[in-house]
């Protein structure tokens, strides 16, 4: 047939229907390539069938670009060798001259960046729609899309040896994900990202200090014994002899409570309900602990140093609250190293550990070196004051109050960022 008999009407026509083919091959492959990776295997695990498709298209998407370009090129070629008729048969050689020009402009904006733009900003949809039709077409041009894949394979296949898996996320790019593309509730998202942060904290982080253990001397008098289990805040408590670090058990006080009607109750009945004690070394990531609590059926261990001293307690109450939060709604009142000052300033105990005063205050004092303020402040000073000094830890204004030997007893902190008034003028006085 002479492509001179085609009505001028029919090649546009032609020419519409290759627009519209390159569109959907050029938006066919933007939408697949944009769809979310573990939105779709859920998807599949659905059951839902585009979603299956268009994940079996995912698996091999060498074969997959390979189809879509073959038939983009196809019909980009065909449009080009239709359009190159019409404008002969509209305007002889000039029109032969202009129509890559105008072609190039139709698809440009037509076919490629309309199409793309719209399959980048609803990829899903598409996908799982244009993934039946592509794997029909897989079916017919299978061949040619294997040879094709097969020469181009083997051209890029040194550059592409050893590259990892890309749906592989480490610990990092999981709580970006997390952070910024999870939808969920506030509180939820908190607890997934101190669920990632627990490699980073250690026992010592949150443990209960040496010295602020409460425990029972079992070479005490027996009334300050029966005081203490009377008036304890703890549901367990270390049993040990002179000091903590000549350990004999623990003593969960709910087996104690059908023997504190006797008048006869002895340190004997004590010391046979204490369990043995457990053990486990300073530095000890907390995820680790949490498995080895869940191991061992315990919910207190005692944190010791590479010499077997006792550097403080750890409890499964402390993991969760890194993980779910505190349990009580007002943290601050209830730490009580911290006292909250008219001016806007607090003045802090120096042995209150950083971390609660961090979550106590929403502050963000560095955690990375010292534990305590006392350890923080000296850290900054390079020495140790012989009186009161100044100092400023990033946006943290720093008074010390009281110096007893070797240790910063007590200090005045701001945070520059929100302190009030009166509290800066304060601050200036005292040269900060």
């Amino acid at each position: 047939m002479n492509v001179d008999q085609i009505p001028l009407s029919v090649l546009f026509a032609i020419l519409g229907v290759l627009v519209l083919m390159s569109a959907y091959f050029s938006g066919s492959e933007t939408a697949l390539m944009a769809v979310n990776r573990y939105r779709l295997r859920h998807q599949v695990n659905e059951g839902h069938r585009g979603a299956r498709k268009a994940a079996d298209l995912l698996d091999r998407p060498d074969r997959m670009l390979g189809l879509i370009l073959v038939g983009n090129n196809l019909v980009n070629f065909s449009a080009a060798t239709v359009a190159t008729i019409i404008g002969m048969r509209v305007a002889g050689n000039t029109g032969v001259l202009l129509a890559p020009w105008i072609l190039t402009v139709v698809f440009l904006i037509l076919a490629e960046i309309g199409p793309k733009t719209l399959a980048a900003a609803r990829p899903e949809p598409i996908a799982y729609a244009s993934a039946h039709v592509l794997t029909a077409l897989m079916r017919v041009l299978y061949p040619v899309v294997v040879a094709v894949n097969w020469f181009s394979n083997l051209l890029v296949y040194p550059f592409t040896r050893g590259v990892p898996e890309a749906d592989q996320l480490s610990a990092e790019e999981l709580r970006t994900v997390v952070n910024e593309g999870a939808a969920l509730p506030g509180q939820h998202q908190n607890m997934m990202l101190s669920i990632l942060d627990l490699d980073a904290v250690t026992v010592n982080d949150i443990m209960v200090p040496r010295a602020d253990i409460v425990g029972i001397d079992i070479d005490a008098d027996m009334s300050e014994i029966m005081n203490l289990l009377a008036t304890s805040q703890h549901t367990r408590l270390p049993v040990y002899r002179e000091n903590i670090n000549d350990i004999l058990g623990i003593l969960h006080l709910r087996r104690l409570t059908r023997h504190l009607d006797e008048e006869d109750l002895s340190k004997e009945d004590i010391l046979a309900l204490v369990r043995e004690p457990y053990f486990v070394p300073e530095g000890t990531p907390l995820h680790t602990q949490l498995v080895n609590f869940q191991k061992n059926k315990r919910r207190m261990a005692l944190v010791v140093d590479e010499y077997g001293d006792v550097q403080g307690i750890v409890a499964l109450d402390d993991i969760l609250e890194e993980i779910v939060g505190e349990f009580t709604t007002d943290f601050a009142a209830n730490v009580p190293e911290i006292h909250p000052q008219e001016d806007g300033s607090y003045l802090i105990d120096g042995l209150a550990w950083l971390r609660e005063v961090n979550r106590a205050l929403s502050w963000d004092l560095p955690v990375t070196g010292p534990r305590t303020l006392n350890g923080l402040i000296l850290e900054q000073l390079e020495m140790i004051p012989e009186s009161n000094v100044c100092c400023r830890i990033g946006p943290y204004r720093v008074e010390t109050l009281q110096i007893s030997g070797n240790v910063i007893k007590t200090a005045r902190l701001w945070d520059s960022r929100t302190e009030s008034g009166e509290a800066a003028a304060s601050v200036e006085e005292a040269g900060l």
